[in-house]
């Protein structure tokens, strides 16, 4: 009996010992995290930057020569002349036939490409070629030679030098024009007060560019009417 009462103390002290049961915690509610708490390190997605389109190459040359071009005029189609006994095709692409140290006095030719209707003919082939200062054409490479392609407005840009007159021929510039699926205008350009054009057999004043000097070189205007 002693024994019994002994037992039934020891396991009322243990239960008075646990520790009292607790109801759980509310779990607390989450808080988005700031950028204070974004870490340093995370990567960032970098966008491509924007790319403007290129401007086309006779665009930047009018700028930079202070050449705005007065609305176009047609006179009836371009004349057609000789080819003459030195082209060479496949000519490299080149609005710019001057090179530093020619000889000759620069000279840029610019104008539109327009058809019968006066409207101007975009992207049109115009192929040059002609002689040095001296009346020399070069014949084994490209030296004053080189072809370009009209830009959105019709309009061609070429920077040479004034060529000097070939033995029988006054001073001329060759051209070879066409429109895109067009047809092949081949003719020439001449110059103003030239005295040899009076005894040149080819010479047809309708092709005078129009000269404009100015500080240390000159500027011809002529505009090309073809067939588009």
């Amino acid at each position: 009996m002693k024994k019994t009462l002994i037992v039934f103390l020891t396991l009322i002290l243990s239960a008075c010992s646990l520790p009292a049961a607790s109801s759980p915690e509310p779990s607390p509610t989450p808080v988005p995290p700031t950028a204070t708490s974004l870490p340093t390190s995370a990567p960032t997605a970098t966008l491509p930057s924007a790319t403007l389109p290129p401007t086309s190459q006779p665009d930047d040359l009018f700028a930079a020569n202070f050449i705005n071009l007065p609305a176009p005029v047609c006179n009836g189609p371009t004349p057609e002349q000789t080819e003459g006994p030195y082209y060479t095709p496949n000519t490299p692409e080149r609005n710019i036939l001057f090179e530093p140290g020619m000889a000759g006095e620069r000279l840029i030719v610019v104008g539109y490409v327009l058809d019968p209707n006066c409207q101007p003919i975009p992207n049109a082939w115009l192929d040059f070629w002609q002689a040095d200062a001296n009346g020399v054409y070069d014949n084994a490479g490209y030296t004053l030679r080189g072809h370009q392609f009209s830009d959105s407005q019709g309009r061609y840009f070429l920077e040479t030098v004034l060529p000097g007159e070939y033995p029988g021929r006054t001073e001329h510039i060759h051209v070879k024009l066409q429109a895109l699926n067009g047809v092949i205008h081949t003719s020439q350009l001449y110059f103003p007060n030239v005295a040899a054009n009076t005894t040149d057999g080819i010479f047809d004043p309708a092709l005078i560019v129009t000269l404009e000097e100015r500080e240390g070189y000159y500027v011809a205007y002529f505009n090309f009417v073809i067939a588009p």
